[in-house]
């Protein structure tokens, strides 16, 4: 059993772009520069958000932080957007969702100019991704995809098991797994909370991807000897520690683990890659702009 180490794949990877970065400053070029755009004072979202601006002071980027009052009309919001589409020196930028309930999401991100959406989640780039065309992954499928490939996880003719059909998640990496790429080359199933006998179909499954939210929803038995098991799952579970919860995926990993081939932990799995692979796509947005 190997297990697939995201926070050192992650830091191998800040320091690849640290390097690059220090080489193009060396050469008389500007610094990169992520922005992120926070509405309101969600505690999980405030500190996801700082642990990037951390992540941009550390491998030379610049970073600009953008809070709004969760008051914000979505016109006001629209405007920022606008601004920082028109803004030359921001190279990409992030709305951190989730946003307020009288803002649409879906109209911001619809806003958002697709050459600087780093979050990969306008749908000209989801688009573009579906075709095997250059564009800008969403950070959480872009991660598994870059474990499977540093690890030389075999995947070509696998059957792929995604639970799970988010967005931002569930879709994207469905459809990476089935592109004629590598890795990829897969057969892919998608699960979801409506199919039927999901456990009977996950124990069919070469790979499984599990993006559910449901802590230790993977049992042992649904795991077949030699499976590849990615958890995507981040839950707080409440217990008797100092800080009163702990960090569970999907996956009952004590007991799947002694099963598999390949296996991602939580927390240090799939979650230190997101940080990464926005970096890298600010990193190739930056150089489309210069070049």
């Amino acid at each position: 059993m190997v297990v697939l180490d995201g926070k050192k794949t992650s830091n191998d990877i800040k320091n690849e772009i640290a390097e690059e970065v220090k080489s193009l400053k060396k050469n008389g070029y500007r610094a990169p520069h992520l922005a992120a755009v926070i509405v309101g004072n969600d505690g999980a979202s405030l500190t996801y958000v700082g642990s990037k601006v951390r992540a941009c002071e550390r491998i030379g980027f610049e970073s600009t932080l953008i809070s709004l009052e969760d008051s914000i009309s979505e016109t006001e919001l629209l405007d920022k957007v606008n601004d920082l589409n028109n803004d030359d020196k921001i190279d990409g930028y992030i709305v951190q969702l989730p946003l307020p309930k009288h803002i649409d999401s879906q109209k911001i991100l619809m806003a958002v100019d697709p050459s600087k959406d780093v979050d990969g989640f306008h749908p000209t780039n989801f688009g573009r991704m579906a075709l095997n065309l250059p564009t800008y992954i969403s950070a959480t499928p872009h991660g598994i995809m870059e474990l499977l490939k540093r690890y030389d996880v075999p995947t070509e003719g696998k059957h792929t098991v995604v639970i799970g059909r988010s967005d931002i998640v569930g879709k994207p990496i469905s459809i990476l797994m089935g592109l004629k790429t590598k890795p990829g080359n897969s057969t892919v199933t998608l699960a979801h909370s409506r199919t039927k006998n999901i456990s009977d179909l996950i124990q069919e499954a070469d790979i499984i991807i599990s993006a559910l939210g449901v802590p230790n929803f993977v049992k042992a038995e649904m795991v077949k000897d030699g499976a590849v098991v990615i958890d995507v799952g981040i839950t707080r579970v409440k217990d008797d520690s100092e800080k009163g919860y702990k960090i569970v995926g999907d996956v009952d990993y004590e007991n799947v683990a002694n099963k598999s081939s390949f296996i991602t932990p939580v927390p240090g799995g799939v979650g230190p890659m997101t940080i990464a692979m926005l970096l890298t796509n600010t990193l190739k947005a930056y150089l489309q702009r210069i070049n």
